[in-house]
């Protein structure tokens, strides 16, 4: 009966025993279930919020420069500074290809905007046939043809133009008085200024004419004598150019010839005539310079490719026209005279305020050719 007992008690034992270790073996399998679950749904957390943290840039804009390139202290740089202001402010990635030559143009768009970009920013007028053989094969991209006007017009396309004979009108103004005082040893009594252009073409007559017309308006007599260098590259020849006209008797120099405006700079500082420098406020780009450099007529191109791109990245870019930026849109400006500001006359400074006024109120009309 004991033994029977023993036995009974045995196989209980056993039994518990088989029982312990199946429940230990669930409670691990548990634990293991309950904790794979809980890991899964923090990786998949952490790369939805990774996912969300990778925005895309609004859009794409770049520019293709004129063969001045980069550096050029004038259009390309200022359109630079337009794009990369999108870039900072509009969060808008950005590209920028160079031009060393006219040909390079046509393979340059055709990079970009088979890259996604738009808008694409075609910059000079020497560029804007090939924007007329090439947007058309790209009709989901929009162009800007900075300083380039478009007849007709072009579906894809916006022209950005500026009124540059008003502010040379300006600029001639200042340059036609000045040449009369004598608030700088560098002004002499012979009453010729000078101007020098780059390309022989209706873009530049346009600096020329309203030049020529700004500083006959109030000094009829002055003599302006005109040379072009044939290129917006070569700082030798606008240096050579420059000394000619101080030979000939000039005293303030107005260049507008992109880069050889540099050498003309230099011709002034070497023989001692004041420059009047031109698309930006050179002062600030040409360093060194303010011993010579009187004012300068500033295209606010910046201004211009900055708000187009903005217009893009909300949807309200207007293309198919040709924009035209002057004096009352803000356009086009005359810099500080900086280190001259001081010596300048009250005159001269009135003068050019009333001829600003005068031009926003229609009072004069300034040509755009000789």
């Amino acid at each position: 009966m004991r033994r029977t007992q023993f036995l009974y008690e045995e196989a209980d034992r056993s039994v518990n025993g088989k029982i312990s270790r199946v429940l230990v073996v669930l409670l691990a399998l548990t634990l293991i279930l309950a904790f794979v679950p809980a890991c899964s749904p923090k990786e998949d957390t952490t790369e939805e919020e990774t996912t969300e943290e990778t925005t895309e840039p609004p859009l794409k804009a770049a520019m293709v420069t004129d063969v001045g390139g980069l550096g050029d202290k004038s259009f390309n740089d200022l359109s630079y500074e337009g794009l990369k202001r999108a870039e900072e402010e509009l969060g808008v990635e950005i590209e920028v290809l160079e031009s060393k030559e006219i040909t390079d143009y046509e393979s340059n768009i055709d990079q970009l905007a088979s890259a996604g970009f738009s808008p694409i920013f075609a910059v000079g007028f020497l560029m804007t046939d090939t924007v007329v053989k090439l947007a058309p094969e790209y009709p989901d991209t929009q162009f800007g043809g900075v300083d380039e006007f478009f007849d007709p017009t072009i579906e894809n396309v916006v022209g950005l133009n500026f009124k540059e004979e008003e502010g040379s009108y300006l600029a001639g103004v200042v340059a036609g008085m000045a040449t009369k005082e004598t608030f700088d040893a560098k002004l002499n009594d012979k009453n010729i200024i000078g101007f020098v252009g780059g390309m022989d073409v209706p873009l530049i007559k346009k600096f020329e004419a309203g030049f020529i017309a700004g500083a006959k308006s109030v000094n009829p007599d002055v003599q302006v004598i005109s040379l072009y260098t044939g290129s917006f590259t070569d700082q030798a020849k606008g240096k050579e150019l420059g000394l000619s006209l101080i030979d000939q008797g000039a005293d303030v120099i107005y260049a507008a010839a992109g880069a050889c405006g540099t050498g003309t700079v230099q011709a002034c500082q070497e023989k001692g005539a004041l420059f009047i420098g031109v698309d930006a406020d050179q002062y600030l780009t040409i360093e060194g310079t303010g011993d010579v450099m009187l004012t300068s007529m500033m295209k606010r191109v910046d201004n211009a490719v900055f708000q187009t791109i903005e217009a893009a990245v909300n949807g309200d870019l207007k293309t198919g026209e040709n924009q035209v930026f002057g004096l009352k849109e803000g356009g086009v400006e005359l810099a500080p005279f900086h280190d001259f500001d001081s010596k300048v006359p009250q005159a001269i400074k009135d003068a050019v305020e009333k001829a600003t006024a005068d031009i926003i109120d229609g009072k004069i009309t300034v040509p755009t050719t000789l």
